[in-house]
């Protein structure tokens, strides 16, 4: 990676050490002579041998696991999975119950562009839902409450803010620098990507409005076809999650308006704090020899196709949020770099956007045509964001180098992380709330 001459020696050391380690295929004496005098080096660095890395299961793949191990482990994995996607919307319903009425009044004050991107922060922070807002923001123009031109900024703002819940899901290894450092990296990738995205097309927008004239383009053309499913009935994880989440909802539902929503979150929080330390400790033991093989050509053999793999998973799940939540104990456990995270996370980005596209053409009403160019709005500025950020080579190690930088100053000082979601998400846009649309 681009930062690791500076200061982590072991950790990047042995980070890489597992990479190639992971390459050959071949089960010679040579080969595991290589790679034991390989795996010694950390460790004659000054790492302490307990650090919790991957690296030792692999070592001892000799020591294979019985059938019905196996079989057992990986039903605990895709429980552990469920669990964590069951955890995330139980967050997310929380906020909602805890920031719906805020955001709404919130919206209010967004016909200045600043405030409007302010707000899509910030209300995708207190929802939880980047589809939630941009609703929000759609019924605000169909009413005549918001011009489309004020939608734009929270569109673009909520698309930032929906990043938050991912770096929840990291901070459970912050017990081991290591697994925290790597996790961390695979979970801000997903910030980075977007502030820069956000800083390079908002201002255009300002000036010039392709976001606006080609979306209008579309709805023109497209308004009323009526030809695309509403994904919403067809949301399998959706349904598969329900009853766990509504009996959350229900066993919080008898304390007070404010403590509920909070006792939900907290309840969320804490399965996911289970969830992601015995699915880690499953992982470490499963994705060794063949399985991690087959884990790493599937993400890391062709970005384009690890793309579209976080696209389509985000289409069925309806939730970029899921999909990167999911990835971060693989990265965390060093089963999957930052950089093989990175293009699954720019395709779970796009992958939101269809959902709303496809709900926008089964909409009815005066806020209907409205509602398809903020969907489309959506869903040309991520098109756009993966060509100039990721298809054109010169600005694609942005966001991975910015997310590993971060993640190893994070790593050594690791009030860094609170100050950055507290100042960035939370205080920042609403003071430019305060200060711009309210006072």
């Amino acid at each position: 990676m681009a930062e690791a001459p500076s200061g982590s020696g072991p950790d990047s050391s042995r980070d890489e050490g597992d990479d190639s380690g992971s390459a050959p295929s071949g089960g010679s004496a040579s080969t595991t002579s290589t790679e034991l005098s390989r795996s010694g080096e950390p460790s004659g660095s000054g790492e302490p041998s307990g650090s919790g890395e991957p690296s030792a299961p692999s070592e001892s793949e000799h020591l294979e696991l019985p059938t019905w191990t196996k079989v057992l482990g990986w039903c605990g994995v895709a429980g552990l999975i469920y669990l964590l996607i069951c955890a995330v919307s139980i967050i997310s319903r929380g906020f909602a119950g805890l920031g719906g009425e805020a955001a709404h009044t919130m919206f209010a004050f967004a016909a200045n562009p600043w405030v409007g991107l302010s707000v899509g922060v910030l209300g995708t922070v207190l929802i939880q839902s980047s589809t939630t807002t941009t609703a929000i923001a759609v019924t605000a123009v169909g009413s005549g409450a918001l011009p489309i031109e004020g939608a734009i900024p929270i569109i673009l703002g909520a698309n930032v803010g929906t990043t938050v819940t991912t770096s929840l899901v990291a901070l459970t290894f912050i017990g081991n620098r290591a697994e925290f450092r790597r996790a961390l990296g695979a979970s801000t990738v997903h910030d980075f990507y977007n502030w820069l995205a956000l800083l390079i097309f908002f201002p255009v927008e300002l000036i010039w409005h392709p976001l606006q004239r080609i979306s209008g383009t579309l709805t023109d053309a497209l308004y009323g076809t009526d030809w695309l499913p509403n994904p919403a009935h067809f949301n399998f994880v959706r349904a598969a999650t329900r009853p766990v989440e509504h009996g959350v909802i229900q066993a919080t539902s008898h304390v007070s308006s404010t403590l509920g929503p909070l006792f939900t979150i907290v309840i969320g929080a804490l399965l996911i704090l289970v969830a992601v330390r015995y699915l880690g400790k499953l992982l470490k033991l499963l994705m060794v020899g063949r399985a991690r093989d087959v884990l790493v050509k599937a993400v890391g053999r062709n970005p384009y196709l690890a793309m579209a793999s976080g696209m389509g998973v985000t289409v069925v799940t309806q939730s970029s949020t899921i999909t990167t939540s999911v990835l971060v104990p693989f990265a965390g456990t060093g089963i999957l770099t930052p950089a093989q995270v990175y293009p699954v996370v720019v395709g779970s980005n796009l992958g939101t956007t269809f959902t709303v596209v496809f709900a926008a053409f089964a909409g009815v009403g005066q806020d209907a045509r409205i509602g398809l160019q903020a969907a489309f709005v959506h869903l040309i500025y991520n098109l756009f964001a993966i060509v100039a950020i990721y298809v054109i080579p010169l600005l694609r190690p942005v966001p991975l180098f910015c997310a590993e930088t971060f993640a190893r100053i994070t790593s050594e000082h690791r009030w860094v992380l609170a100050v950055y979601l507290g100042t960035v998400f939370i205080a920042l846009p609403a003071l430019v709330i305060v200060l711009v649309g309210v006072l």
